[in-house]
C-alpha cells in the first residue's frame, strides 16, 4: 500500500483487527530464529511485568528455527500465558516482523526480539506517553546495549531531559539510527496507515520504519533506560558485517527514505546520513582489523566508500589502509 507521501516502494499492507475482537492495550510480539537460549531470559523478564491477558497479548512468532526448540521454551516458561506461532517455512527477518504485526490484536504493538529484554516500568511509562497525547504514533525509551552475557556495553542517547514529544525528530532520526527494537512501541493503526516493514531491506528495515513513522506521526520519548538490546556475534547484524552487506543495506534505506522525507531536508539530510554511514563503516573496519579480521575490514571499507566518496571518507580510508600496511610490514620484518 502507499500512504500519502510514500512513493516508489509498495509497503506491505496491514489490515485492521476484525470488528468485535477483544483488543488489549498491548501486543508484545516476540520474533525468534535460533535464539531459544536467550528466549528463556526474554520471557522471564517480560512475564515479571505482565499485567494480565486482559491488558496484554504475548506471542512468540518463530521463523522456522532449525537449531533449537522455541516452542518448548514457551511451554515451560510461558505455562499457557504465552501463545506460539511457527512459520510454515523460513520467511526471513523482515517478513517475520510483518507477521508479528498482522497477528497482533492490541492497540499498541511492541516487537521484542527473542534475545532482548525490558526493564521494570517500560510498559507503564510508554503507556503514559500514548495517553498524554492521542496524536502520538510511537513511543520509545533509552536503552542499554548488552553483550552475549548480559553485560553493559553502552547506552543510547538522551534525546530530551524529560518525557515528551520530540521536536523536529525527523531531522535527527533521518540522519542516523537512534532506536533499537526493544525500546520502541508503535500504535497498530500507524502500521495500518503506512504499511509494514519493507522486504526490500533486512538490516536497516527498522531504521527505515522509524523514519517513515516520524514523517507522519509525533513520537514520544521516555528518558529512563527501560530496555536492553543484545549485541552478539551470532546476530543477523554481525553476520551481514562479514560481507559489508550491513552498510549496503543502510545505504539502500537512506535512498528509500529520501523519497518521502520533507523536500526541504531530503537531499542534505540524506547526504549527511550517507557520510555518517561511511564513517561508521570505517570504524567497523578499524575494529575488525585490530581483531585480526582483515578480509572483513576490507569488506567494510569497500562498502563505506560505495556509500559516500567524499575527500574526508577517502582520506580516513587511506589512513587506515596505510596503518594496516605498516603494521603488517613491521610484523614481517620482525619475523624474518
Amino acid at each position: 500500500m502507499k500512504a500519502n507521501g510514500l512513493r516508489k516502494i509498495e509497503y506491505p499492507k496491514i489490515d485492521p483487527v476484525p470488528e468485535g475482537k477483544h483488543r488489549p492495550f498491548w501486543s508484545v510480539m516476540i520474533p525468534t530464529y535460533n535464539c531459544a537460549n536467550y528466549l528463556v531470559e526474554t520471557l522471564e523478564s517480560l512475564l515479571a511485568k505482565d499485567p494480565g491477558p486482559e491488558h496484554m497479548q504475548i506471542e512468540v512468532v518463530d521463523d522456522c528455527s532449525t537449531k533449537d526448540n522455541p516452542e518448548q521454551v514457551v511451554r515451560e516458561i510461558g505455562k499457557g500465558r504465552v501463545s506460539f506461532y511457527r512459520q510454515p517455512q523460513n520467511v526471513g527477518l523482515t517478513q517475520n516482523f510483518n507477521t508479528c504485526i498482522r497477528r497482533s490484536i492490541g492497540q499498541v504493538v511492541h516487537i521484542l526480539h527473542g534475545d532482548d529484554k525490558v526493564a521494570q516500568g517500560f510498559y507503564e511509562r510508554l503507556k503514559l506517553g500514548f495517553h498524554t497525547d492521542d496524536t502520538v504514533g510511537a513511543a520509545f525509551s533509552r536503552h542499554h546495549v548488552i553483550n552475549d552475557h548480559g553485560h553493559w556495553l553502552r547506552t543510547s542517547e538522551l534525546e530530551r531531559q524529560t518525557p515528551g514529544i520530540l521536536k523536529n525528530w525527523i531531522e535527527h532520526i533521518a540522519l542516523m539510527q537512534r532506536i533499537q527494537f526493544p525500546a520502541i512501541a508503535v500504535k497498530r493503526k500507524v502500521y495500518e496507515a503506512i504499511g509494514g516493514f519493507t522486504p526490500n531491506l533486512s538490516h536497516a528495515a527498522d531504521w527505515e520504519m522509524w523514519r517513515r513513522i516520524a514523517v507522519h506521526f509525533p513520537v514520544w520519548f521516555e528518558p529512563k533506560v527501560l530496555a536492553h538490546y543484545r549485541s552478539h556475534s551470532s546476530s543477523h547484524t554481525s553476520q551481514l558485517a562479514m560481507t559489508g552487506d550491513n552498510l549496503k543495506d543502510i545505504h539502500k534505506s537512506i535512498e528509500i527514505a529520501r523519497e518521502y522525507l520533507p523536500k526541504s531536508i531530503a537531499d542534505p539530510i540524506s547526504d549527511k546520513a550517507r557520510e555518517y554511514c561511511a564513517f561508521s563503516g570505517i570504524n567497523h573496519a578499524r575494529y575488525f582489523y585490530d581483531n585480526g579480521c582483515f578480509e572483513v575490514a576490507v569488506a567494510q571499507l569497500h562498502a563505506a566508500l560505495a556509500c559516500h566518496f567524499s575527500p574526508q571518507v577517502v582520506r580516513a580510508s587511506l589512513l587506515l589502509l596505510i596503518k594496516a600496511y605498516l603494521k603488517q610490514l613491521k610484523f614481517l620484518q620482525g619475523s624474518s
